[in-house]
């Protein structure tokens, strides 16, 4: 063993025993070997005397690597010699007069990397310089299998690195592969063919591996050669004897039929060719026990012809051609519709483009013949096989775990195209649909215990999935075989209902057909009893319950008022539910924000809030409900300073869960119930504001508790109306105390809805509270931009950024709702200046141009409210100095000649107007002086031409608004193309 064969020993070496110095000498060693310009002789000989598999790796691998690299630079002798020595190993020939290559006999890894060789001298040779290559080979094969092999393994090699259009291909690639394929057209594919057919008939029997390895090479030559050579007497019968006959080859041989089937053709010529097939010789062999293997290879044969036939259909004009394709396609659909209920097989066959494809084909037929019909039966047959659920996830789906919600994410996703192909089939045979969805839901009932959950739950889905692919008219009407369908739902008890899957759907559906049941009330004690007996709001699944919750609530908006005869008996049964609401182990459970169990209040107070109910029931009702919800906070708070630290968590949560209670009942009742016609049921309500507002004094630092608070406030101001007022100033001097910015945004969105609904009338206390928000805010705000890059998006700046733009939002309402002097106020005089600075800093340069538009809307509004007429009395000292100086010079001329000031923006353009609008009310409020400032010193600081500030002051004082818009707009243009964007905010 010499040095090379050491080193090459060490650097394939995977032990681990060899340390990494020596290996980086063993690679550095062998990287020096391959720099010498006799490298291909080197491994050649090695090839020749060297039995280790290794070594002969190696060699291999650099002389393709020197091959590809050093192609150019070889001489024509060196050329020569690899070629011809190369060439010799493949074919199981001497290298020179006595040294036979035994390269061929080694393990399949050599073999194939040999084979790479190879096509890499047919890539730079063939056809020009190395043109007998194939026709060489062809004699060679007659050694017996190990050439024939080794003749497979180059064929599938040259498909593999240049033909194959399944991986990307430089240009020079596909140039070569077009060169190479024209060349083996005209020379010799017509012999490969041939040699193909006698390997395959001489050793079907003997060697059925070898006859495998010829039919995929063959599979992969079929698309682009001459169809004749293949689809003829000899070849095609060939096939199907495999195909029936012999177990080792019938799968390579479909595969074979398959890429003959798929050969890209003229529509007329293809649909000839599967017309001559004959494929319905295989229809049997889907339904044989047996190798799974080849179950899937015919199933991927059927579908394929069935799609190519489909095809044809729909590309051929003439009546005689179309009923042809249709007779193949009724022929085979069968099997294929087997196939694809029964068989698994090549995912890249998409069963919904097939059939979405074959429906649509139907619209042509109307009305659909008998053979269409039973078609469309066996398409929702196949639709509802594969919606069903895997009953081996059937435990994981119901304690919904990790592996349970990645099955349900599954298959809700594989459902989503199912979906719209049960559209399309309900829409061509709509009554045909009905049916099989009424023996589904007859069978699923029937079906045996072991298969009846994943059985009743695709039944059901079938059910909930038409509801979506039919009007609401026609729910309404209860068109075709609806008004028996809906009664028979709401009528049958599932033996599965248990499981949380089957439950699920089946309130899902009830409440899809809810538009029947509004026109046919008979039904409502049957929707009432499914909702709150075990199969929806007392079922024993927490998922289906708090889901059932918020069915059940969507049901009571739907139906409302003719609900009235039935709250008894529903409040009644909901009783259970109220109280275990407010449990500790109901709040801790971990569920959807949308789905916390709050509905049923919501639902509840849409039935007791109807002006229908009675006044002195409503008021009973009510009291029965927030009576001990009031009285357990109650307790809680006053219990609240004696319990330890350990168990302020747990009565935290209660309260939480009671405030969001009574904060979804209070959504049934309407402000002109409680405060105008029934007073009595609004001070209710106020009682229990009081009674809340003890937790923001007792839990001042519980963030969650102060939230869920805040969204009562919410909720009173819309239900109580004006009668909050009282109410407001101690709750919102709690909720300023310890806010952290997350708290303060939420306090300046309440302050938003009250000044939207009271406007000038909460004037007072808005004066009262404007001087704390100020003073907190502007200590944390900061004037100019935050800082941003790596490690600065953190969620404390998230959350004042938050606040910042709440902020701007909230200046804004109160500057638009005439409360713009509540800012003068003596208390809140101190603050105007910063607040100034911040909201011109931000008027230039804020990211966010909406947040930009909204800061010059408020400054054209206090110019508005703070400034008279040119020569009046000031009403805020230094305000119009600071407006015409500051905002006009900054805002409505140096931020717009900043390139970043993108006129082809929409939202951009709106800046823009509301700034031109800002220089038409500083000029009708502040007249000359405005003028000749802008004029004079901003435009000549923008190094503004006379003509153009003369135009400019005569479109201001014209009344045209867009002229003056469109004016100034090609100003700003023309100053950024003349400054280059020098002029900066200052």
């Amino acid at each position: 063993m010499d040095d090379l064969e050491k080193a090459i020993l060490i650097l394939f070496d995977v032990s681990g025993s060899i340390d990494d110095g020596l290996k980086k000498k063993a690679k550095d060693y062998c990287d020096e070997i391959k720099e010498k310009s006799s490298i291909c002789s080197i491994c050649l000989k090695k090839l020749c005397f060297s039995s280790i598999v290794e070594v002969r790796f190696w060699c291999l691998q650099t002389l393709q690597d020197v091959i590809r690299i050093r192609y150019a630079s070889m001489s024509p002798e060196e050329k020569f010699f690899v070629r011809k020595s190369v060439f010799s190993m493949a074919c199981s020939e001497p290298i020179d007069d006595e040294n036979v290559a035994g390269v061929i006999d080694g393990p399949a890894y050599i073999k194939n990397k040999l084979a790479q060789v190879l096509v890499t001298l047919i890539y730079f040779e063939y056809p020009l310089i190395w043109s007998s290559i194939f026709t060489d080979f062809l004699p060679h094969l007659s050694k017996g299998a190990v050439v024939i092999d080794m003749f497979c393994r180059v064929l599938s090699s040259l498909d593999d690195e240049l033909i194959s259009l399944d991986y990307t291909r430089t240009s020079e690639e596909m140039a070569a592969a077009g060169r190479i394929k024209d060349a083996m057209r005209q020379q010799c594919v017509a012999q490969i063919v041939r040699a193909w057919y006698d390997i395959v008939s001489l050793y079907r029997n003997s060697d059925s591996e070898l006859c495998t390895s010829v039919l995929e090479s063959m599979r992969r030559y079929i698309s682009w050669i001459d169809i004749g050579l293949i689809a003829n007497d000899a070849f095609i019968p060939l096939l199907f004897d495999l195909i029936l006959v012999s177990e080792q080859l019938r799968g390579a041989a479909a595969a074979c039929l398959l890429a003959v089937v798929y050969k890209g053709m003229e529509p007329q010529s293809k649909l000839s060719l599967l017309q001559s097939l004959q494929i319905s010789r295989v229809f049997g062999l889907v339904a044989e026990d047996g190798d799974s293997e080849f179950i899937s290879s015919i199933a991927a044969l059927l579908s394929g012809y069935a799609a190519e036939v489909l095809e044809c259909f729909k590309r051929l004009n003439s009546e005689e051609a179309k009923g042809v394709s249709m007779e193949l396609l009724n022929e085979v659909l069968p099997s294929v519709f087997y196939v694809m209920q029964n068989c698994e097989f090549d995912a890249t066959f998409s069963i919904v483009q097939f059939l979405s494809s074959y429906v649509g084909t139907m619209k042509s037929l109307s009305p659909l013949r008998e053979k269409q019909l039973l078609h469309v039966g066996q398409i929702l047959e196949v639709i509802r096989t594969h919606i069903r659920y895997d009953p081996a996830y059937r435990h994981n789906l119901e304690i919904l775990d990790k592996i349970g919600r990645e099955e349900e994410d599954r298959v809700a996703e594989f459902r989503k195209d199912l979906l719209v192909l049960l559209r399309s089939v309900s829409r061509v045979a709509p009554d045909v649909t009905q049916i099989f969805i009424r023996n589904s839901l007859a069978g699923a009932v029937a079906s045996s215990p072991d298969r009846n959950v994943e059985e009743v739950e695709a039944a059901l889905y079938l059910f909930y999935a038409l509801g979506e692919s039919i009007s609401d008219e026609s729910i309404r009407t209860g068109s075709g075989l609806l008004s028996e369908l809906v009664p028979m739902l709401l009528s049958t008890r599932f033996p599965c209902h248990s499981h949380r899957l089957v439950a699920l759907v089946y309130l899902e559906t009830v409440t899809r057909f809810m538009k029947f049941i509004q026109e046919n009330t008979q039904y409502i004690p049957m929707v009432m009893a499914a909702f709150l007996d075990e199969r929806g709001i007392h079922h024993p699944n927490i998922n289906v319950s708090r889901r059932a919750s918020y069915l059940f609530m969507r049901v009571v908006k739907l139906l409302k008022v003719k609900l009235v005869p039935f709250i008894e008996t529903i409040l009644q049964s909901l009783q259970d539910t109220v109280a275990r609401f407010t449990s500790m182990e109901y709040a801790a459970k971990d569920l959807p924000a949308s789905e916390d169990g709050s509905h049923i209040f919501e639902a509840i107070g849409l039935l007791i809030g109807m002006e229908d109910v009675p006044l002195e029931k409503q008021s009973d009702y009510l009291s029965a409900l927030l009576t001990p919800l009031c009285q357990q906070v109650d307790t809680l708070v006053k219990h609240a300073k004696l319990s330890s630290s350990e168990e302020a968590p747990a009565k935290a949560g209660i309260i939480q869960q009671i405030i969001m209670a009574i904060n979804s009942l209070s959504k049934g009742f309407s402000e002109r119930l409680v405060t105008a016609s029934r007073p009595a049921i609004g001070l209710m309500f106020k009682q229990t504001l009081d009674v809340l507002l003890q937790v923001l004094v007792v839990f001042p630092k519980v963030e969650p508790l102060r939230s869920k608070v805040t969204s009562f406030l919410h909720r009173m101001v819309e239900t109580l109306g004006a009668s909050v007022f009282p109410y407001l100033p101690k709750a919102l001097e709690q909720l300023l105390v310890e806010s952290e910015p997350k708290e303060m945004t939420s306090f300046l969105l309440l302050l938003n809805q009250l000044i939207c609904k009271f406007n000038t009338l909460f004037r007072d206390i808005l004066e009262e509270v404007f001087p704390a928000i100020a003073g907190r805010i502007f200590n944390v705000i900061q004037t100019d931009a935050f800082p941003s890059g790596p490690g600065t998006n953190t969620e404390e700046v998230r959350e004042l950024q938050d606040l910042q733009r709440t902020l701007y939002t909230f200046l804004h309402v109160i500057a638009t709702h005439n409360l713009s002097y509540v800012f003068l106020s003596p208390k809140s005089r101190g603050y105007l200046d910063p607040m100034m600075q911040l909201l011109l800093y931000t008027s230039c340069n804020h990211s966010d141009i909406l947040v930009r538009k909204a800061c010059v809307q408020i400054f054209i509004t206090l110019i508005k409210d703070w400034c008279s007429r040119p020569s009046g009395e000031e009403k805020v000292p230094g305000f119009q100095k600071f407006v015409i100086e500051a905002f006009a010079t900054n805002c409505c001329l140096y931020s717009l000649l900043d390139k970043s000031f993108e006129f082809r923006d929409a939202n951009t353009l709106v800046l823009f107007g509301e700034i031109v609008l800002a220089q038409k009310v500083m000029y009708e409020k502040f007249g000359d002086e405005f003028l000749i400032h802008f004029v004079s010193k901003a435009f000549a600081a923008a190094h503004c031409p006379q003509d153009l500030a003369a135009q400019y002051c005569q479109k201001l004082q014209g009344s045209d608004i867009k002229a003056l818009k469109s004016f100034y707009q090609s100003l700003i243009e023309r100053l950024r193309m003349q400054q280059n964007g020098s002029v900066v905010f200052r």
